[in-house]
């Protein structure tokens, strides 16, 4: 019987949603592994970036709506999904996790995250399921589960944030991953380092299979 995994997004463009090579590569890597993604994304709005010039446009769009665009439109509501649903949940990066899933963005160390992010996240580890973190995701990993031991890559700033929070930042290369047993929690750095996409997707397989292998 095939796994199914919550794919955690946060809107569509890595400056305000979800990362969409990584959305893209996490939906790959789990579909060639014959597991069931199921799209989920939380129902409140986001700001707009044009992409073009990284400039804020003073629109705004809502999350789920935005990320049903990657899902091809098979997305649930985040609020209506539980972790006795899932064997798994991973979460892709993009500002949108630092800026929709949390306020990691704005707020650093003193970050809050979604209430419904939170809960699902934490609902998921307590049933002892894993939980893969992509790119700038593992700040939430960070807030949300104490001395879980992550990687955003190797970013001094962005590290040391994380280690003040609570986790256990680990250097890591983009075409491979940190895997932490005890919390079955995988990381990989993904664009927090780039440069290419078949560089991204080469650790995000790995990370896809280490929260695989995990499933009890």
């Amino acid at each position: 019987m095939s796994k199914n995994v919550g794919v955690l997004l946060s809107g569509c463009g890595y400056l305000d949603g979800a990362e969409i090579h990584e959305a893209v590569c996490a939906l790959l890597a789990l579909d060639e592994a014959g597991a069931k993604a199921i799209c989920i994304a939380p129902n409140v709005s986001l700001s707009v970036v044009d992409h073009m010039t990284g400039n804020e446009t003073g629109e705004t769009r809502n999350v789920l709506v935005e990320s049903a665009r990657i899902a091809r439109g098979n997305i649930r509501d985040l609020s209506t999904v539980h972790a006795e649903e899932l064997d798994a949940l991973i979460l892709p990066g993009g500002y949108g996790a630092a800026k929709n899933l949390s306020d990691f963005a704005t707020k650093g160390t003193e970050m809050q995250v979604n209430e419904d992010v939170a809960r699902l996240i934490r609902d998921v580890h307590a049933a002892g399921k894993p939980i893969g973190f992509i790119c700038i995701a593992p700040a939430i990993a960070a807030k949300l589960l104490p001395g879980v031991k992550i990687t955003i890559g190797n970013d001094p700033g962005t590290a040391a944030a994380l280690n003040e929070m609570g986790g256990q930042h680990c250097d890591c290369t983009v075409t491979e991953f940190v895997i932490d047993d005890a919390n079955k929690v995988v990381s990989t750095p993904a664009y927090m380092l780039g440069p290419w996409v078949k560089d991204v997707y080469a650790g995000i397989s790995k990370c896809v299979r280490g929260v695989l292998a995990m499933i009890g």
